[in-house]
């Protein structure tokens, strides 16, 4: 069997080891189900190719197993997989390690942040007005979500929980940076960028 060090603990496999926890599923139900259970929030689920190379990957490891092959003439070949014993181990050891180690995981927003001198003072605030705007959307969203009697228990939903407060903080912190340039509180350099960064420069990196 190949070494399960072959396959790192990404988001992604941890994610499709833990669909299969409740039984066998073929990939479009591994699928659709990451979606019912608001998955797609945290792990990009979008692309099948993906999906379907990843259960590659875990399969090769031995961390999950084909059970059996399902023809039906209403519906494509379906093949069915199932977490084995060593998928559930190194699946509760992954999640152990995610939970406990923070990551530094390189998100779009701070890159964009660090090259926002390239703009205008009034050009970053209008971006980042729309931002709060889509963040606020997005916390609506999320609190229909939490308040809804009838869905899953909150064990099911702290996922939810989690990205719901880490959005209403970054949406306090963009106000607030938004306040500040229109207000000029945050002196904007725009037309001494060249020479602001060449101050910054070290010599040997120029």
């Amino acid at each position: 069997m190949p070494a399960r060090g072959e396959v790192r603990p990404t988001p992604l496999n941890l994610t499709v080891l833990g669909m299969l926890g409740g039984g066998p599923l073929h990939p479009y139900a591994i699928q659709s189900r990451m979606k019912a259970w608001g998955k797609d929030r945290v792990v990009d689920v979008s692309q099948r190719a993906t999906l379907y190379k990843t259960i590659d990957r875990l399969r090769t490891a031995g961390l999950i197993a084909v059970t059996k092959t399902e023809r039906d003439q209403r519906f494509p070949e379906r093949t069915l997989y199932a977490l084995t014993e060593e998928g559930l181990r190194v699946g509760r050891e992954w999640l152990t390690e995610m939970l406990a180690t923070p990551r530094n995981e390189f998100p779009e927003f701070p890159a964009a942040l660090s090259f926002v001198f390239g703009l205008t003072a009034d050009e970053a605030a209008a971006a980042l007005e729309r931002r709060a705007r889509l963040l606020r959307d997005s916390i609506a969203a999320f609190d229909l979500e939490l308040h809804d009697e009838s869905g899953p228990p909150r064990l099911f939903l702290l996922e939810t929980e989690y990205v719901r407060a880490v959005t209403a903080a970054e949406l306090e912190w963009v106000e607030r940076v938004v306040d500040d340039v229109r207000t000029g509180k945050l002196v904007w350099h725009f037309e001494d960028v060249a020479e602001i960064a060449k101050n910054f420069t070290p010599p040997d990196a120029v």
